[in-house]
Parts: structure tokens; C-alpha cells; sequence
């Protein structure tokens, strides 16, 4: 499995790379205002639009990490303030398990 993806990583590294090398023509970049960039390679262009939208996908992504994050901390303190109120009243963790969690009850 593991020589598969390294077959499919140089596959792809060939793909991008004989992309790269086929699309050298210099082209006129416009921007607002009328400013113009004359002979830019078009394989810088497009590159620089993909790290661009790779960047704005990043920037969107961070909010929900964080809330997944937050949400994850909140749990696990509570899992440890449950665990401690456990071991404080003094059952065992099988004892303090109502058997309908465990296996539900069969209907009649």
C-alpha cells in the first residue's frame, strides 16, 4: 500500500510538473485601476491563484477547528468532573452503569 501512494505521488508530481513546463508563455496580468503586469509566465499566474485559494480556504477553515477544538476541551473536562464525582462516591464504574445502557431492554 505504501509503494502505491508513492507511485501515485510521482504520478501526480509528473502530471503538475509536464503542466508546468507546457504553459511558460508569457501573458499580461490586469488588475484594478488599469495596473498591468506585462510578461508573466502563465505558470507563476496560475500558481499564484492556487496558493491564494489555498490560503482563503485555510483562513475559512479556522473558525470551525477552533469551535471543534473548544468543543472537544469542554467535553473532556467534563468527562474528568464526571470520573471525579465517580471515584468520590465511592462505586465502581460497572455498578454505576444502569443496565438499560448497556444492553436495552427487548421489547414485549
Amino acid at each position: 500500500m505504501r509503494y502505491l501512494v508513492w507511485v501515485l505521488r510521482l504520478l501526480v508530481f509528473l502530471v503538475v510538473l509536464l503542466f508546468a513546463l507546457k504553459n511558460t508563455e508569457p501573458v499580461q496580468v490586469n488588475f484594478f485601476a488599469e495596473h498591468i503586469i506585462q510578461d508573466v509566465p502563465l505558470i507563476v499566474v496560475m500558481l499564484g491563484a492556487f496558493i491564494l485559494g489555498l490560503v482563503m480556504g485555510l483562513l475559512i477553515m479556522v473558525g470551525a477547528v477552533m469551535r471543534r477544538r473548544r468543543e472537544v476541551n469542554r467535553l473532556r473536562r467534563e468527562m474528568d468532573r464526571l470520573q471525579e464525582r465517580l471515584e468520590l462516591s465511592g462505586q465502581s464504574p460497572a455498578s454505576a452503569v444502569a443496565p438499560e445502557t448497556v444492553a436495552p431492554l427487548a421489547p414485549l
